[in-house]
């Protein structure tokens, strides 16, 4: 194998090594990894990401998945449906108490990948974190990655040589800094 099919490999490994933690808890709380991945997802975007439509895109499954997951969700009463006033179809996820409570339970089942590398010093953390944004973004660019919410594809990134400035935050960003899932994300038109 050549270097890239062994970084590929590599990160297939890590996939499923995360995969592996999602199935374990789901199983201990009685919900789906993807029931999991909703909730903790909802729990951590602005309403206006708590839709099906974007669920769906997000974790590149079908609406109708969505669809299930969500109702199963509610239906233990871990996410409350806002509903919209022109369409009846239409609704936002909201985490409840009991979803709350249940976050809090699930949210470290990444803490063995975690402790693991908090034992990587900075500087062998700083390049892999560089290289795997870029290849977040280049994946999202080519269509293989839907949705992305990465300083590069945001409208207030701008790159000055060879650094990275924020414009909505008015401060230049570290290789470190730059961001996956920000919040106050726009897309670049």
């Amino acid at each position: 194998m050549d270097l890239n099919q062994k970084i590929i490999y590599g990160l297939e490994r890590l996939s499923d090594a995360i995969k592996t933690l999602l199935w374990e808890h789901a199983k201990v709380y009685g919900i789906s990894p993807i029931q999991i991945q909703i909730l903790l997802f909802v729990s951590n975007h602005r309403a206006a990401l708590c839709k099906v439509t974007h669920l769906a895109q997000e974790f590149n499954v079908t609406k109708p998945t969505v669809s299930d997951a969500v109702k199963v969700l509610h239906q233990k009463g871990y996410l409350e449906k806002d509903h919209s006033s022109t369409d009846s179809r239409s609704y936002t996820l909201f985490v409840t108490e009991a979803g709350s409570e249940l976050i809090n339970q699930i949210a470290g089942y990444l803490q063995p990948v975690e402790n693991e590398l908090k034992q990587f010093d900075e500087q062998r953390l700083e390049p892999l974190y560089r290289s795997l944004t870029d290849l977040i973004y280049q994946l999202n660019q080519q269509g293989v990655l839907q949705v992305q919410r990465t300083c590069f594809g945001c409208r207030f990134y701008e790159k000055q040589s060879d650094h990275h400035y924020c414009n909505f935050l008015k401060t230049p960003l570290k290789t470190t800094d730059i961001r996956l899932d920000c919040p106050e994300y726009e897309k670049n038109d």
